[in-house]
């Protein structure tokens, strides 16, 4: 049986913005599932369905959206929102850890591309929208790996999109700034930390922390990212919030060396 109201599947569900994401959809008036890696210990949420997945393996992204389908029978939108961010100078991290991030953030998000558009394009429509950040069009000292990552997103979507336009499937970008959810605190710290970064690595953790202190709601981000799921000519991305905004306008109008320097500053960093 074919479900009569659109379906959203939304990967990293289980808290922050997937959790405000999949009940945004629902008000929006989807039939939603909500994906983490165990959901056995969530909190049932009303209109949502919990699945397992591990969009770091293929045969879990292969059959949990065989299984939303085969619920369904139909998947109009997929959210990739699960993500790992990584705190530390690039030194400090071994290649392992570096690829365990674009594992889940960059290969998680083709994982799971590959696995709806056969369905979206027999169909004839379907939208992809993936979780990016400002840190996906600006550099992130102390952070360089999961900035690295959501570049590459943002250019794998674009590139993806594209491509699929013609078939009824769109690709598209969330960019959220700073937002208060854990995700500071879950992100991988050095395997191999090295003094000569520890008292620069310690101001940037205070003012990552800082910022997601002051950062947006949750709700803020899942506001952009329906109305990138129910616009009726999507843009291809949306920032999320003021201050995603105002970031985005300053790296497209001001001059380099300006925007060098207050990336410095904002990151106490010398010179």
């Amino acid at each position: 049986m074919t479900a009569t109201r659109p379906v959203a599947l939304v990967t990293g569900a289980s808290s922050g913005i997937g959790e405000a994401t999949s009940r945004a959809l629902v008000e929006a008036g989807f039939e939603v599932v909500g994906t983490s890696r165990n959901t056995s210990r969530l909190t049932p949420r009303p209109g949502v369905t919990f699945l397992d997945l591990d969009v770091a393996s293929d045969a879990s992204v292969t059959a949990a959206v065989g299984q939303v389908i085969g619920q369904f029978g139909r998947l109009d939108i997929l959210v990739n929102n699960a993500g790992l961010g990584s705190a530390g100078a690039v030194e400090e991290f071994s290649v392992a850890q570096d690829q365990k991030v674009f594992d889940i953030n960059v290969f998680g998000v083709m994982r799971m591309a590959k696995a709806v558009l056969p369905h979206m394009r027999a169909r004839g429509s379907g939208r992809i929208i993936n979780v990016s950040s400002v840190l996906g069009f600006v550099p992130a000292p102390y952070a360089a790996v999961y900035a690295a990552s959501k570049h590459a997103v943002e250019g794998y979507s674009e590139s993806l999109d594209h491509e699929v336009r013609q078939h009824g499937v769109r690709v598209l970008l969330v960019q959220p700034a700073y937002t208060k959810t854990g995700f500071d605190a879950n992100s991988l710290q050095p395997d191999t930390p090295l003094s000569v970064y520890a008292q620069q690595r310690h101001v940037f953790d205070q003012v990552l922390a800082k910022a997601m202190q002051d950062g947006d709601d949750p709700a803020v981000v899942a506001r952009a990212i329906v109305a990138a799921a129910t616009d009726p000519k999507p843009k291809l991305r949306y920032t999320a919030g003021r201050l995603a905004g105002r970031v985005s306008t300053l790296r497209r109008i001001a001059p380099a060396g300006i925007f060098d320097k207050q990336i410095r500053k904002l990151n106490q960093l010398p010179g």
